[in-house]
């Protein structure tokens, strides 16, 4: 990967370098929700209550990864017309602010084209690409298409994952290594299990970019517990998601959720 293309890498590897908490948060998004005019409303409201970069979901209809709450999301941003170039739009309008990563289906970067997907991507302002369902093994022409524009394509790890494996995707890895802290989808949970630190210790061990955790990290205690874990990121989706959607005034709602787990998150003075 070229020092020039490098870009949308280095922006998230400052963002994680320059946090002032203890670990870099990132509030999850879907775009298109409540509308797309509110996502870009959240997005903005993110970042000014403390969000360190940005995970922008783009809606779809299976989303295997995602549990029931993000799932709905998705399914109300599709009936209200939600389309890939909004979504892009919306990216575009929130990279000014943060770092944004694209998290999408591997259907919607295959079906246009791997080079004229990552290049609208990259004409977006984004600075990466999470595709859950793109095993390793079917991974190497996207991204050679990212690296070849500075894009990060950030793969994921799971409690499951095996250390041969670990390692091969941890070595792939770019912007950061997405760390699965639960077996299961995406969604709220009462607490963060025992085994994290594990979790963190072996994806650490397997790569050279920041760690971020995400799935079920929904409290400041769960935060607070996952940095203390040695997580680099804390990455938060569904709580936001359900706070989207509860009524009123999404981006507040939104924003005072960020402003708690970026408080969980604070150095000690």
């Amino acid at each position: 990967m070229s020092a020039v293309a490098a870009s949308g890498v280095r922006r998230i590897a400052d963002a994680f370098a320059g946090s002032d908490k203890r670990a870099a948060l990132m509030p999850y998004l879907m775009a298109g929700f409540p509308t797309i005019e509110e996502s870009c409303a959240i997005g903005e409201a993110c970042v000014a209550a403390g969000g360190d970069l940005l995970e922008l979901g783009v809606p779809y209809a299976d989303p295997l990864a995602d549990g029931p709450v993000i799932h709905a999301a998705a399914t109300a941003a599709l009936e209200r017309g939600a389309t890939l170039p909004a979504v892009l739009d919306v990216a575009r309008e929130l990279a000014a602010l943060a770092p944004v990563v694209l998290m999408c289906y591997a259907n919607m970067v295959f079906a246009p084209g791997l080079d004229a997907f990552v290049e609208r991507l990259a004409d977006s302002g984004a600075c990466g690409l999470i595709v859950p369902d793109l095993p390793l093994e079917e991974s190497a022409g996207l991204l050679e298409a990212c690296d070849a524009r500075g894009l990060a394509l950030v793969p994921l790890v799971a409690p499951t994952t095996t250390p041969e494996r670990l390692g091969a995707i941890g070595s792939a890895a770019r912007g950061f290594l997405y760390t699965v802290s639960v077996v299961g989808t995406t969604g709220e949970r009462d607490s963060v299990h025992d085994s994290l630190a594990d979790v963190i210790a072996r994806a650490r061990a397997s790569t050279e970019v920041p760690v971020a955790v995400g799935f079920g990290i929904s409290t400041p205690e769960h935060a607070r517990r996952a940095a203390d874990a040695g997580a680099d990121g804390v990455i938060v989706g569904t709580r936001l998601v359900r706070a989207a959607g509860e009524g009123g005034d999404a981006a507040a709602a939104v924003a005072a959720v960020v402003g708690e787990l970026g408080a969980g998150l604070a150095r000690a003075r």
